[in-house]
């Protein structure tokens, strides 16, 4: 790390105290110069961020390939050796979200206006249609599916009791009939204030925007808020690895440092299956298809596999045990991760504007 240039005055700036050599031998705080370049401000944070370019490399490296080998290295008291659990789970989730964020959605569509000609023979959009006609006749109305599997739709519909209108609005037509019936109809009719509250954020946003316009704005916000999901869930995580654990070996703390360098690991995964597709998307040749298909299985597996020799190799049990253990682990998180990105969904839905 580049070495700021001493200070020419022997006081320390801090205390006040008369400073020998570099250091102050009463607070710490070292004798250099206060006003500095750009350039060595912006160096020196980078350098901050990362300690030292070898280990940040090195870092990343056994973080990769050699499953807990960092983990049990910094809780067994090499803390130099390696990048502190979380300013490397900071670093690796800035740099991957802020560079995904520079990148624009494969599903973002181009709108050309179509000419007059073409636009008189255009189909309908789906959005065009009227708010009642958006059901199983308005997708055969668009071409999307054939009249005789509209037929075939709406008779499994009614056998099951589901109107084919009212799939996507509740039973609802709009927010005023809602109102209306909330305070007109019978107590039957009434919902609970939590369901009203939800019914109408939810029919107040089919209202205000159309299905594309919900679409980019649910991808653009559930993107921008997953690492705040992330974030909540790593003491979730942590917690259950505390439950099944022996408590007289392993604190919290322990847990929480193994879930930090999984969580980093999962990111940087995430970050380079997501430039290895870019880079291959540069080459429309079929073999490089194929070397693409074949990496980005191999690295899904490695991410979703990676859980199992890296509980094994920390909390140091027997295969049977360790395998047990994070089976068991790994469902009950598969399952509460599951249901909290539904509720982020719903919460991500009804707060679109």
């Amino acid at each position: 790390m580049a070495k700021k240039r001493l200070r020419s005055q022997t006081n320390c700036l801090n205390c006040n105290y008369v400073v020998e050599k570099r250091y102050c031998s009463n607070c710490g705080q070292e004798n250099t110069e206060v006003r500095v370049t750009f350039h060595h401000l912006f160096t020196h944070f980078f350098e901050d961020l990362t300690h030292y370019d070898n280990i940040l490399w090195k870092t990343l490296f056994y973080l990769l390939f050699k499953p807990a080998a960092v983990t049990i290295a910094y809780t067994s008291g090499k803390r130099l050796s390696f990048l502190p659990p979380i300013r490397l789970y900071i670093l690796t989730s800035f740099i991957t979200f802020f560079l995904l964020s520079l990148f624009p959605s494969e599903n973002t569509k181009i709108n050309v206006v179509p000419n007059k000609e073409k636009k008189e023979h255009a189909a309908p959009t789906l959005d065009s249609l009227h708010f009642e006609e958006k059901s199983v006749d308005g997708l055969t109305k668009i071409g999307l599916i054939s009249q005789k599997s509209n037929d075939t739709l709406k008779k499994i519909l009614k056998e099951t009791n589901i109107n084919p209108k009212k799939i996507t609005n509740f039973g609802y037509k709009s927010t005023k009939e809602l109102d209306w019936i909330q305070k007109n109809g019978t107590e039957k009719a009434k919902v609970s204030k939590t369901e009203y509250w939800f019914l109408k954020k939810w029919l107040s946003v089919k209202e205000e925007n159309t299905n594309e316009e919900i679409i980019e704005k649910f991808g653009q916000s559930f993107e921008q808020n997953i690492p705040k999901v992330l974030f909540i869930y790593m003491p979730i995580f942590a917690l259950l690895l505390w439950i099944f654990h022996d408590k007289k070996r392993w604190y919290f703390y322990d847990h929480g440092i193994f879930t930090l360098h999984f969580f980093s690991f999962l990111l940087l995964m995430i970050l380079l299956l997501f430039f290895i597709g870019k880079l291959f998307s540069l080459f429309d040749w079929p073999v490089l298809g194929w070397i693409h298909l074949i990496i980005k299985s191999v690295g899904i597996f490695w991410m979703l596999f990676y859980f199992f020799p890296a509980h094994r190799r920390f909390y140091d049990e027997s295969r049977m045990v360790s395998a047990f253990k994070s089976i068991l682990a790994y469902s009950i998180n598969l399952i509460v991760i599951t249901v909290l990105i539904v509720f982020y969904g719903l919460y991500t839905y009804i707060n679109l504007h």
